[in-house]
């Protein structure tokens, strides 16, 4: 199975550490956060990767090879055009093959363990998420219930982590789009969803605080 990295945002809201430096290259802990990534998918043996650039891309991919250094296969989907997360992931969809797929934002860090991920869709899913309860000041994404994601609520938010079908991407937008804002939300009560519950450690870095929170 292979695992896609959403790397290519420009993560606007962590300027001027992102001026020069792609978000998914900064350091935590003195490692690059992608590395940090790709060695934890390496672990759970996940070693065909697909990885997707844009903002300072050059910088990623000079950085990371042919992932041979961390015992894996990279392959780049370059987008000339930012295509945020639907776009991006249905661009690349030629290098995931024709199986169902992980994906994981490039911009978190977490301590999920990505061998706990089922090793094939649910029966009729098109998707399966990590999930985690949503916490203070933090906006919900679903309504769950029995790990079945029945609709839009405040009780979980998404991990930024799926095991999905390229199925899913079928009629979908073409173009820069949201894969769950502008295209999953809506079908949410009509195709099957499922989820995991993480209850481990996770941090979506997407200011300047909440970057400094996991220095």
């Amino acid at each position: 199975m292979k695992a896609m990295i959403l790397a290519a945002g420009i993560g606007s809201r962590l300027r001027p550490l992102t001026d020069h430096t792609p978000k998914p290259l900064l350091p935590i802990k003195n490692k690059p956060l992608i590395e940090i990534l790709i060695e934890q998918l390496e672990a759970a043996g996940f070693r065909s990767l697909v990885v997707n650039l844009h903002h300072l891309g050059h910088q990623i991919q000079e950085h990371l090879k042919d992932g041979s250094r961390y015992n894996v296969d990279i392959e780049y989907s370059v987008e000339n055009q930012l295509l945020e997360t639907g776009g991006g992931i249905k661009k690349a969809l030629n290098l995931l093959d024709k199986e169902p797929f992980i994906i994981v934002n490039g911009d978190i860090y977490t301590d999920f363990d990505f061998s706990t991920l089922p090793k094939a869709l649910p029966k009729d899913s098109l998707a399966h998420l990590v999930v985690k309860k949503r916490g203070k000041g933090q906006t919900g994404d679903f309504s769950i219930k029995n790990n079945e994601i029945e609709s839009r609520g405040s009780q979980y938010i998404y991990c930024g982590i799926a095991l999905m079908s390229p199925e899913l991407f079928l009629n979908s937008p073409d173009g820069p789009f949201s894969w769950t804002r502008d295209w999953l939300f809506g079908l949410l009560g009509k195709r099957r969803f499922t989820s995991q519950e993480h209850r481990g450690h996770w941090t979506d870095i997407g200011t300047l605080e909440q970057y400094q929170s996991i220095q």
